[in-house]
């Protein structure tokens, strides 16, 4: 019997990681009332599996922003963020880190500044220092990164750029980095004409094309990363982007993989993104 029971243990052992007891991490649905918005924000944090049991450890972050139309419960919703952080996790190819998922607006949906909404203020001067100060983040350059899809991609982008000295790792998945004519945006709508017009005013291409020397030298603190698909409709600017920033001696990686501009194609990125923050951060 005593055999039959050390064959077991031994089987257990060499099964592959996948196969074994994940690491659970656990989502919490959190808010705020922000005085800048003037009104109450929602958003979810995403903390690993060690975070109750070692209450005097600090962690870094990951702020994880969502696309256009979207909202703060996407990644948790159909990004299966979760379950990708657990598997990374338990597997080793991701540190233990938090991960914040803020809501950029559902009826107005934009991460920057403009007329009565003012977002971009809203996360640096509000949300980010209660998230850190409500959770136990490392708050430092070197332990914060940004990620986003979409819309999301480009206010990623856009943070890296106005706030170098935030964040070292910018990961923008299949970023939508100025205006294009989408069916999603009604030119008869005033409310899709001001967000688009945001997104052209923070056209991200232009932005670094017409950096002077000196506004491009803190740029090169940060590590940045261009993940889309060879199908996506936002190709074309990422890899302008990505041409901008070369023309500028700003050092990014660009990844490009077989995919659309879908939910598939991001689960894909976050995998990635992931494990690429964890081993720099």
């Amino acid at each position: 019997m005593k055999k039959i029971f050390s064959v077991l243990i031994l089987v257990i052992l060499c099964l592959p990681v996948s196969l074994r007891a994940e690491s659970r991490g656990k989502y919490v649905a959190d808010s705020m009332k922000s005085e800048i918005l003037g009104e109450v924000r929602h958003f979810a944090v995403y903390l690993p599996e060690s975070y109750d049991n070692d209450t005097g450890k600090e962690y870094p972050v990951l702020y994880l922003l969502h696309g256009g139309g979207g909202s703060w419960g996407d990644w948790g919703r159909v990004g299966n963020m979760v379950r990708i952080a657990d598997q990374l996790m338990a597997a080793g190819e991701s540190r233990q880190m938090i991960v914040v998922m803020p809501d950029a607006g559902t009826t107005f949906m934009t991460y920057f500044n403009g007329d009565k909404w003012n977002f971009e203020d809203h996360f640096f001067k509000e949300f980010m220092p209660l998230v850190e100060n409500r959770y136990r983040i490392r708050a430092e350059k070197g332990s914060r990164a940004i990620a986003g899809l979409s819309m999301g991609g480009q206010g990623a982008v856009m943070y890296g750029c106005h706030r170098p000295d935030l964040f070292s790792v910018v990961y923008a998945m299949s970023a939508y980095l100025y205006k294009m004519d989408l069916s999603m945006f009604r030119q008869d709508d005033p409310v899709h004409r001001d967000i688009q017009q945001r997104v052209e005013d923070n056209n991200a291409v232009k932005y670094i094309a017409e950096l002077s020397r000196d506004e491009v030298s803190p740029l090169r603190s940060v590590i940045w990363v261009i993940d889309c698909g060879d199908d996506d409709f936002t190709y074309a600017a990422n890899v302008e982007f990505s041409l901008a920033m070369k023309e500028k001696g700003i050092p990014l990686q660009v990844r490009i993989f077989d995919g659309a501009h879908s939910w598939d194609y991001w689960q894909a990125a976050l995998r990635r993104a992931l494990s690429y923050i964890s081993a720099t951060l």
